[in-house]
């Protein structure tokens, strides 16, 4: 009696295969938006650290003394936690945890690896960013308008869903280094290192 081998589908072979759900088109999309993501991610950070003058100006850059957390969390006037950010504001842990955070989502989108850790770092971030915003609310503690524009989806939502959707579709497979990542010794034996 004859035994055949069974053939193991790899994820990058259920993008190639006829029928898939993700086609060829579809996964070069998919990494240009999880790279684009992490260029987000990586120019937040680049911004608070060196105060490239966008969002951040350069006498308030992380490398002269700035804080990346205090001018975002001091102004929280919404929200039942608005205390809380507030009373972290400027706490070195919070900068460094938050830019530690941009820093290794950005790189791991970017180069499409660790997405699985990306992805619950960057949901983390967002999902505590949209609570220090509380979209929910219309006016701020002192009554002037919040101007949310969604009480529930905004862009700290679509960020955080984008993450785990890089991280389920194998996204760093293409245009990036997920393959060669998935391959090495210390993530085969520690898969949600993936």
């Amino acid at each position: 009696m004859a035994t055949t081998a069974r053939h193991h589908v790899t994820p990058l072979e259920q993008v190639e295969a006829p029928g898939s759900m993700l086609t060829h088109t579809a996964a070069r999309v998919l990494a240009v938006l999880r790279i684009t993501t992490g260029s987000v991610f990586l120019w937040a950070f680049l911004d608070k650290l060196f105060g490239l003058g966008y969002s951040t100006p350069g006498e308030r850059a992380w490398i002269n003394g700035g804080s990346p957390t205090k001018g975002f969390l001091s102004g929280v006037e919404v929200g039942p936690f608005q205390d809380v950010f507030r009373g972290i504001a400027g706490a070195p842990w919070a900068d460094w945890m938050f830019m530690l955070g941009l820093l290794g989502v950005g790189v791991a989108l970017i180069l499409g690896i660790g997405l699985r850790v990306a992805a619950g770092a960057a949901a983390l971030m967002m999902a505590l960013m949209w609570i220090a915003e509380w979209p929910l609310a219309r006016e701020t503690a002192s009554g002037e308008a919040t101007r949310s524009s969604n009480p529930l989806v905004d862009y700290h939502i679509v960020y955080g869903i984008a993450g785990v959707v890089f991280a389920l579709t194998y996204a760093g497979h293409t245009w990036g280094l997920g393959r060669w990542w998935a391959s090495l010794p210390i993530v085969q034996k520690n898969r949600w290192l993936i």
